[in-house]
């Protein structure tokens, strides 16, 4: 006990004299929390710039430009050819073109079919799928209009011709986002992502003060060197920084379903339970990375390169069985890949504790990590112990008839 009491005021003691560390826990996960909700506060994609060539310059043109317009989702801008409408959407000034083709108005009145070409930018997904379907649903109404008229026109009863265009009539209801709103739908799993490369940082930046102490000096009577008491000191990293970290995370829940309202199905304290998994199992990853590599450098630069892409392989806007398989090997070893599971289960469906413990059993392969770490531990941690004794060593000596003369 008076061993863990020590290791914990030295753990503070370093905590306290380090900005970056201090900032990781403190403001820095405020900060950009509050900024990716207001990067999405609208709900909804609203006045999307899409490129119209109309080559047509007639009624019809002009009316389906209208409708364009008042659906709020496209923002109509004319462009005189379409040299100029795939320069722009290049650009990423439009996300859209769409063309009205030459005598389009005549084609409809003399029974021909003209082809209105529409094109989007697909390397924006969400903007590309929702343009693809408002300008398609927009169009659609303008032309469902010219064709009552034409029937109309000649001799179809005006209660037919509803039946005629429309003999079958769909709706669409999203079940668990009604309002297709995309803070609920985006937000919580960017939060997510943003929590875990924070808690990774958090870690792997306590790990490596160990490598920068001095071996021959003690902090509150506790040895620096890397291998003495090397597991109770990271036991008490945990013990100290869990808490922390878990506060963050209840702090993003809170905001999401309590502050927000969100919809919210099941239990807030299953997601809790779900997020401390899914911490323990990015800290041993990041406890691996650090054994086997034991650099600062590589030590950051691997786990952010890891960790980096977690939204990309939720499966919450790509689906996931689709990737290449690589990606999916990639994406087992992301703890964040598993509790978007347990999430999406509670928020949505409203999942109860044993389905959520289904899931949770997933990390297994992460529990299977710890052996591998102890075992690497003893192995590699004396190694860079006499590496670095080396270098001392050579540093001293080299600096001796520098001070000599």
């Amino acid at each position: 006990m008076a061993l863990l009491i020590a290791l914990i005021r030295r753990e503070l003691s370093a905590l306290w004299r380090d900005p970056w560390q201090l900032a990781l826990i403190s403001y820095i996960p405020l900060i950009g929390i509050f900024c990716l909700w207001w990067l999405f506060s609208a709900g909804l994609p609203r006045q999307l710039p899409v490129a119209i060539v109309d080559q047509d310059h007639s009624q019809l043109s002009r009316m389906l430009t209208r409708q364009l317009k008042a659906n709020p989702v496209t923002e109509p801008q004319n462009f005189t050819d379409l040299a100029a409408a795939v320069s722009a959407t290049q650009q990423a000034k439009v996300y859209a073109i769409v063309v009205f083709p030459y005598d389009m108005k005549k084609d409809l009145l003399t029974g021909h079919k003209p082809t209105i070409d529409v094109r989007y930018n697909s390397q924006f997904l969400l903007v590309g799928k929702l343009l693809s379907s408002q300008i398609q649903l927009s169009l659609g109404d303008g032309l469902l209009q010219v064709a009552g008229l034409k029937q109309l026109a000649n001799g179809t009863p005006k209660s037919q011709v509803a039946v005629n265009l429309s003999p079958i009539k769909s709706q669409t209801t999203a079940l668990f986002n009604r309002n297709n709103n995309y803070i609920g739908f985006l937000v919580p799993p960017v939060l997510v992502a943003l929590w875990q490369l924070l808690s990774m940082l958090v870690m792997a930046n306590s790990l490596n003060r160990e490598l920068h102490l001095a071996p021959t000096t003690q902090v509150n009577g506790i040895s620096n060197t890397l291998t003495e008491h090397f597991w109770p000191k990271v036991l008490v990293k945990l013990v100290l920084f869990t808490p922390i970290l878990m506060l963050q995370g209840g702090f993003i829940l809170a905001w999401l379903y309590l502050y927000l309202a969100l919809p919210m199905a099941g239990s807030l304290a299953l997601l809790l339970l779900a997020q401390l998994v899914m911490l323990l199992a990015v800290w041993s990853v990041v406890l691996l990375i650090f054994v086997v590599m034991r650099d600062s450098a590589r030590v950051i630069s691997f786990c952010t390169a890891l960790f980096a892409p977690a939204f990309a392989f939720m499966g919450i806007t790509f689906p996931t069985h689709d990737m290449p398989q690589l990606a999916q090997w990639w994406r087992q070893i992301m703890p964040s890949s598993h509790y978007i599971e347990s999430h999406v289960s509670v928020v949505s469906y409203g999942a109860a504790w044993p389905n959520v413990a289904s899931q949770l059993s997933s990390y297994w392969g992460f529990i299977c990590l710890l052996p591998l770490i102890y075992l690497l531990s003893r192995k590699l941690l004396p190694i860079t112990i006499t590496a670095n004794t080396i270098v001392t060593a050579y540093d001293s000596d080299a600096a001796l008839p520098a001070k000599g003369q």
